[in-house]
């Protein structure tokens, strides 16, 4: 996961570099042709939040496509690359800028304080239910690009290092890992993000999946470092606890 986090910045900086030459020229069909190597990373990340307003019932389905918020990004970062000073500030961008447009248009999500408030009592049966339900009427709803058959790029890496930090909670994740495979690991991941608020979750997933560092999220979001990190310390706790409690617990 580090190694393409690292890779993707990589990316990232030799693509800015173009972008900026092609600007300068007024050459927007090459300055396209630049930005779509690097969509798939921001289209994911679009559908995934798109998912999750479908999950949530914020949203219909059918009422919006990845492709319109990433359409609306070839002509935001064409317009504004201007406000990118060096090529560093380029990936963090994207993601703030797809993230504004998304919230423009999606109803402001609620905590599911029901979920949360029973989190400690449902068994295993209720887990696999409520599992079905979500994998059958919110996720996956979106295809991903043909780029997306990219094996670096075609689906989230939640990894158990960033749930279990500690030691101990390390130790956890071993058995973890001996017991369940990634697939279902990450489908238990995703149901109870989708379930926490828009904070939590975002920025969960920018600091997992992205690759993002707090500093960053906290430019992405327009928040403080400081609302970023107890955002991840609330998900990281969340998750942790449910994890537990479904898959560690022997009353389960």
């Amino acid at each position: 996961m580090e190694t393409e986090i690292n890779d993707i910045r990589v990316i990232m900086k030799e693509t800015y570099t173009r972008l900026v030459s092609f600007k300068s020229e007024n050459n927007q069909e090459s300055f396209n042709k630049e930005f779509l190597k690097i969509l798939p990373k921001i289209y994911r990340y679009v559908a995934k939040r798109l998912n999750s307003a479908v999950s949530n019932g914020k949203l219909n389905k059918g009422m919006f496509n990845p492709n319109d918020f990433t359409d609306q990004l070839f002509i935001e970062v064409y317009d504004n690359i201007a406000e990118i000073k060096d090529e560093n500030e380029l990936h963090a961008f994207l993601f703030k800028k797809v993230d504004q447009l998304l919230e423009d248009s999606l109803v402001e999500e609620e905590f599911d304080h029901v979920f949360f408030e029973n989190i400690d009592t449902y068994s295993k049966p209720e887990w696999d239910a409520m599992e079905e339900k979500y994998s059958r009427d919110g996720d996956g709803d979106f295809v991903m690009l043909e780029e997306m058959d990219d094996k670096s790029l075609n689906k989230d890496n939640y990894i158990l290092d960033h749930v279990f930090i500690t030691d101990e909670e390390k130790e956890l994740a071993e058995k973890l890992d001996a017991s369940l495979n990634k697939e279902r690991i990450e489908r238990h991941v995703q149901l109870v993000l989708d379930r926490m608020n828009l904070g939590m979750r975002t920025v969960f997933q920018l600091f997992a999946n992205e690759g993002f560092t707090l500093n960053e999220i906290a430019n992405i979001r327009d928040a403080t470092i400081s609302e970023v990190e107890k955002d991840l310390q609330k998900a990281r706790k969340i998750l942790r606890n449910s994890i537990e409690k479904r898959f560690l617990i022997d009353s389960n």
